[in-house]
């Protein structure tokens, strides 16, 4: 199958409860060790996922998962209003990584997240890979948390986005667990 095959035939949609244990197995076969799977579970039943979806192909085969939880700025200063949310993990298939899956998901999870009004959306991940979504290490400068460097980079999606930093902030508790 090519590339565009099957990109160009992907569904983007909510994940539901039916979706769950399938999400389980695609995130842990997606990474070394089930720690994301892990992560994932934590954050849905804590209730800290801002969104989480998932890409079907044409037959409705899962191919591919991505969440988004909620970060806490600090309670001071003009940033304490934002809203800002964590980009972890996305995940495909092994079988189909670098065919479009992970583009598809960000892409329509960054429209959604804009929908929903949010600020600000931070990640960590492969400087190689997040800028092409307009991620940003030197804006990540500007928040001050439990991660640094190139690999930890934010995306504003309004204006409050930019303008009302720096800020500190807090990740959902099940973050620990990679601090």
């Amino acid at each position: 199958m090519s590339d565009d095959m099957i990109a160009g035939n992907l569904t983007v949609r909510d994940v539901g409860a039916k979706d769950e244990a399938d999400v389980r197995k695609l995130v842990a076969a997606a990474f070394p060790s089930d720690l994301e799977a892990r992560l994932v579970e934590k954050l849905r039943h804590c209730g800290a996922l801002v969104l989480e979806q998932v890409a079907l192909n044409a037959d409705g085969k899962l191919l591919g998962h991505i969440a988004y939880s909620r970060v806490t700025p600090a309670a001071i200063g003009p940033g304490q209003g934002l809203q800002v949310a964590c980009l972890a993990p996305v995940s495909v298939w092994p079988e189909v990584q670098r065919r479009g899956v992970g583009t598809a998901l960000i892409t329509a999870s960054l429209k959604r997240l804009n929908e929903l009004q949010e600020d600000l959306v931070l990640v960590l991940g492969p400087p190689s890979y997040y800028p092409r979504f307009g991620f940003d290490p030197v804006l990540a400068r500007k928040v001050q948390g439990p991660y640094a460097g190139d690999a930890f980079m934010a995306l504003a999606l309004t204006e409050a986005g930019s303008r009302d930093l720096p800020i500190e902030v807090a990740f959902a508790t099940p973050f620990e667990e990679f601090e």
